[in-house]
């Protein structure tokens, strides 16, 4: 009897079964550093209050750390492609812990800078290799449903982080340091005891190490969807840079802040692994257009609300276009590379998401300035060119998703 033939799979099977074991491991890793990872959430009440910085002070060394995380991303793609997935993750995530305990160690203002510009180069290396490893490991039409289980890690983790990062940084900021750099020395070496290498083998001119950025960026439908990205990651960033600055500006309190965003993690956690696999079985870009579409929705009616209701509200709409949209870049980015250029993809990929974080608190603290109506209208609208841009692309992507599963 083979098993065509036996019952049906169950529910938890038909969402978390058929994946490899090396998979697995990298979903414990992430989830582990991720309930770890609570220094870069506080980072900036550590500077003020911990170091005396001044706001701006404090915020001119987070923008020194945004620099870093955006020139990793391409350096993190090559490493990747050139010396593997395995050795860049567990590299990453040990230096990541020694740079850990060198910031909390520092105290002059040239340490804490060169520190942070590291801390930014280091922590998010692990992206492009964890995203390339899920192409080497997954089949095609399961991807979007092991992105999406990443995806839900990374919540997950993110949540417990933020109420134990609260609690710590109250406690003593030397604990949440020490725990971020163990938690992230845990995954590097997890990867490295659990995890195969999967960097394919070396075969003429599609080898490892033969190719570069320039054929990233020939690929113009990878430029094109690296732009949509961006422009995309600008607006959802708003959601952590602007909208407690807006809350804050119309009376309410961090507290507020933090209890109308907890609504984002709550539904993601419960609703997103109960819907990842159906949508990653319709059609990538539609749906991910889709899900842009309902995230603009969301930050448009920000513009109309006035309540801790209204702006939980607003955050249920723009968290159901996350779920929708949960896996689906990175099985994009996985069906557009080719396998020997993985790593330098997803790096493409995670550069273009870094520099809409970036770009992000820049435009949207402008048009704070001119009025609340002004910044909620204008990023709903930017979504929406976002989702415009996806749709154009579609006929394209299709084909080369079609190709990849072929």
């Amino acid at each position: 009897m083979t098993s065509t033939t036996l019952a049906g799979p169950g529910f938890l099977r038909s969402k978390l079964g058929g994946l490899p074991p090396a998979f697995w491991a990298l979903w414990t890793g992430t989830l582990v550093n991720r309930v770890g990872m609570m220094v870069q959430p506080f980072i900036g009440v550590y500077l003020t209050q911990a170091r005396g910085m001044s706001l701006a002070a404090a915020g001119a060394v987070m923008a020194v750390f945004g620099v870093g995380s955006l020139l990793s991303q391409i350096i993190a793609g090559w490493l990747a492609d050139r010396f593997g997935r395995r050795i860049t993750l567990t590299g990453g995530m040990v230096a990541t812990a020694a740079t850990m305990v060198a910031l909390g160690y520092s105290t002059s203002l040239p340490a804490i800078v060169a520190t942070m510009f590291v801390l930014g180069m280091t922590v998010d290396i692990y992206r492009p290799a964890s995203t390339a490893l899920v192409a080497d490991l997954i089949p095609p039409l399961d991807r979007p449903r092991a992105y999406g289980l990443l995806f839900w890690a990374l919540n997950l983790g993110f949540a417990v982080a933020m109420v134990a990062g609260g609690w710590l940084a109250q406690a003593g900021y030397g604990w949440m340091f020490g725990i971020n750099a163990a938690t992230s020395l845990a995954f590097g070496l997890l990867v490295w005891r659990a995890v195969p290498e999967t960097l394919p083998a070396r075969s003429g001119p599609g080898g490892p190490g033969r190719g570069g950025f320039a054929d990233v960026l020939k690929d113009r439908l990878m430029v094109a969807f690296s732009v949509i990205t961006l422009i995309s990651t600008v607006a959802y960033s708003q959601a952590f840079t602007t909208l407690p600055l807006a809350m804050t500006h119309g009376g309410f309190t961090t507290v507020d802040y933090g209890m109308v965003i907890a609504v984002n993690g709550v539904l993601i956690v419960l609703v997103q692994p109960l819907t990842g696999d159906w949508f990653g079985r319709l059609d990538h870009s539609t749906v991910l257009a889709v899900g842009l579409a309902v995230i603009g929705a969301g930050f448009a009616l920000t513009a109309a609300v006035s309540s801790i209701a209204g702006y939980a509200l607003s955050v249920i709409l723009w968290t159901a276009g996350e779920i929708v949209t949960a896996g689906i870049p990175g099985a994009i980015v996985a069906a557009l590379a080719p396998p020997h250029l993985r790593g330098r993809y997803s790096g493409m990929y995670g550069f273009a998401w870094s520099g809409g974080a970036l770009l992000a608190p820049l435009l949207g603290t402008g048009l704070l300035e001119v009025s609340p109506v002004a910044l909620w209208s204008a990023i709903g609208a930017i979504n929406l060119v976002a989702a415009g841009g996806l749709l154009a692309i579609g006929p394209a992507l299709r084909r080369r998703t079609a190709a990849a599963e072929h």
